[in-house]
């Protein structure tokens, strides 16, 4: 299990992070799940920096990515993930409750791998996160990460 890797979730709302922890939980997936609250702590995890310089530099299994955040928005961040050679690759899940059509239009614009809208209904919100949850860190086969100058 040495090659498990975190589920990323990036979320302001607090009671939509304890929901999403909850149903990951449930799924008894054995991710650690590492939540940041804005788009610039997202940012800097994904790219080791700042507070999070000395982190381990193995990606995430996948990015559950809020569209509206304080500080960076989610289009702002799917677009510097995508932008970048080192981490084009990794799957990103826009989970928002927006169903505005140009939000949509524009992540899969960016590269975003599946967009999901949080169910209004407590049950319907815990399955749809559990779906995720298994589909992206257990079921998906991601690509190895390319090697340094491929790009």
């Amino acid at each position: 299990m040495a090659d498990l890797r975190p589920i990323l979730l990036v979320e302001d709302n607090p009671k939509d992070i304890e929901l999403t922890l909850a149903a990951l939980d449930r799924s008894q997936l054995a991710n650690e799940v590492v939540v940041v609250r804005d788009g610039a702590e997202a940012l800097d995890y994904l790219f080791c920096n700042g507070p999070h310089a000395g982190r381990n530099t193995g990606d995430p299994a996948v990015v559950l990515l809020d569209l509206k955040l304080p500080k960076v928005d989610g289009l702002e961040v799917l677009a510097k993930v995508k932008a970048s050679p080192a981490l084009r690759h990794l799957p990103v899940v826009m989970l928002t409750s927006s169903r505005e059509e140009q939000d949509i239009v524009r992540s899969y614009a960016l590269g975003v791998n599946a967009f999901v809208v949080k169910p209004v209904d407590f049950r319907e919100f815990f399955e749809a996160i559990q779906n995720v949850g298994v589909f992206w860190a257990i079921l998906n086969e991601p690509p190895a990460r390319p090697g340094p100058g491929a790009g």
